[in-house]
């Protein structure tokens, strides 16, 4: 789960709260002066954007009590599956078909795609859906806002050919990441 900055931003800004009424309420701040300190850093980050430290479910829940809204109003929805056997080009493709629509459109577009990527690519978005279900999200208004394909690490392996030559074999990965969000 990660913020979605310019709601947060927004709705800051409309309840005239500040980041350190809603680091106060975190429970990693509960405790010592140091401890808020910290706390009071993290949501800072978060407002502008960065993701370090991660916002747990549980800071995103307090951060939503102070403000006065549902988790869903203020979280996007995200997954990433790792060290994917398919090449990042032939994923892209099935990440760009997707990306913008609907998460019931994208999933019978991905459901019927007859490339070997789109399981994978469905398996991810399947996981950001579930992320969003167990926040109380309502699947119909949910959106795909984030479909990105990265390149992970390249196995490389040798065919041996004739005349004691070798041809070299690049078995590449990737990183599949998709992020939903509750429009609207």
């Amino acid at each position: 789960m990660k913020l979605n900055t310019t709601k947060l931003n927004t709705l800051l800004a409309e309840t005239g709260r500040t980041p350190e009424d809603l680091a106060s309420a975190l429970p990693r701040a509960q405790g010592s002066q140091k401890k808020l300190d910290e706390a009071t850093k993290a949501v800072r980050n978060w407002l502008r954007g960065a993701e370090h430290p991660r916002c747990t479910a549980s800071d995103a829940a307090a951060m939503a009590g102070v403000l006065g809204v549902q988790v869903r109003d203020i979280a996007r929805f995200q997954t990433q599956a790792r060290w994917v056997r398919s090449s990042p080009q032939k994923a892209r493709l099935l990440a760009e078909l997707i990306r913008g629509k609907r998460v019931d459109e994208a999933d019978m577009l991905l459901e019927f795609n007859c490339r070997r990527a789109s399981k994978m690519v469905r398996k991810a978005l399947r996981t950001a859906i579930a992320d969003a279900e167990q926040a109380d999200a309502r699947v119909e208004r949910l959106v795909v806002t984030e479909a990105r394909v990265d390149q992970g690490v390249i196995i490389k392996r040798f065919q041996p050919k004739d005349r004691g030559r070798a041809h070299r074999i690049q078995k590449k990965t990737s990183h599949i990441t998709i992020g939903v969000e509750e429009i609207a």
